[in-house]
């Protein structure tokens, strides 16, 4: 049985989650606990994904009860050991981890943190690496994220990335340093290596390949309740429509594209809660 079928229990609410759109769209909502933003809940939630996102294949099967400790602060320690962490896109990496695993069943084909040379590197192309199943065949999601406070900002960078990361040289190199990167432990190991190989035609593999794209915003909506009443669920969900139109707005590279909205109240508060809570399990 694989270690990726046992998932902590589903956090988010999702207020859409539209897969006959082109692109599909799902957006998480946190909500509200005593008039306040859900940071805290938030972050605990994340940090239960943390082992599979920072630690490689082989690692995660030796988990249990005697190593679970040590392997905890080093999946912690591998993300990053600064105290200037209000800029870097760790989190969001994180986000759209927890969203993939959660909503689609994937697995993580590769932990890309994982194999950062030094602590505090930032680690370059896609943000996620994981494929989803469906009747024994592979689908292979390669995520971007904007990790932002602003949306219009969190578009307007995200969509020369799509661009370049979906053109041919690009992808063939990204290719070979994820197929390096995969464990052998892993099942589809072997399986994911002949999808990718450059054997394949990126015109079979574009019909096997989504890219999820994670933006967060802080939400107006969001910043004038306190609870997750009738007035709140309504004028979010029309928040969330005219983001999603400015998306699609855009021109799209011709990919499969899949794309999560995550509105926030503060981004400053919900990293410092993830900072924080980082720090201590690094100790």
């Amino acid at each position: 049985m694989s270690i990726f079928k046992d998932k902590p229990t589903p956090f988010f609410d999702l207020a859409i989650h539209d897969l006959g759109r082109m692109p599909s769209f799902t957006c998480g909502i946190a909500g509200y606990e005593q008039k306040q933003w859900r940071d805290e809940a938030m972050a605990n939630y994340l940090f239960e994904w943390l082992p599979e996102f920072a630690l490689k294949y082989s690692e995660l099967e030796d988990f249990n009860s005697g190593t679970g400790m040590r392997l905890i602060k080093k999946a912690a320690k591998t993300v990053y050991t600064t105290d200037k962490y209000q800029k870097r896109g760790e989190f969001g990496e994180l986000l759209l981890h927890a969203l993939i695993r959660e909503v689609f069943s994937s697995e993580p084909a590769i932990s890309k943190i994982y194999y950062k040379t030094a602590a505090n590197d930032t680690v370059k192309g896609f943000d996620a690496v994981h494929v989803v199943e469906n009747s024994g065949e592979l689908e292979l999601w390669l995520g971007e994220v904007k990790f932002y406070k602003k949306l219009r900002e969190a578009i307007r960078d995200v969509v020369p990335e799509l661009k370049k990361h979906t053109e041919r040289d690009y992808l063939r190199d990204e290719f070979i340093l994820i197929a390096s990167k995969i464990d052998d432990a892993w099942a589809h190991a072997d399986k994911l290596r002949q999808l990718i190989s450059e054997r394949t035609s990126l015109d079979v593999l574009f019909k096997r390949t989504c890219v999820p794209v994670l933006l967060t915003y802080e939400s107006d909506c969001v910043d004038k309740h306190t609870e997750s009443c009738s007035s709140f669920s309504s004028t979010v969900r029309d928040e969330l429509e005219d983001a999603y139109k400015a998306f699609c707005g855009q021109a799209l590279p011709k990919i499969k594209v899949h794309l999560f909205l995550v509105p926030m109240h503060k981004k400053e508060a919900l990293v410092r809660v993830l900072h924080e809570k980082l720090e201590g399990l690094q100790r």
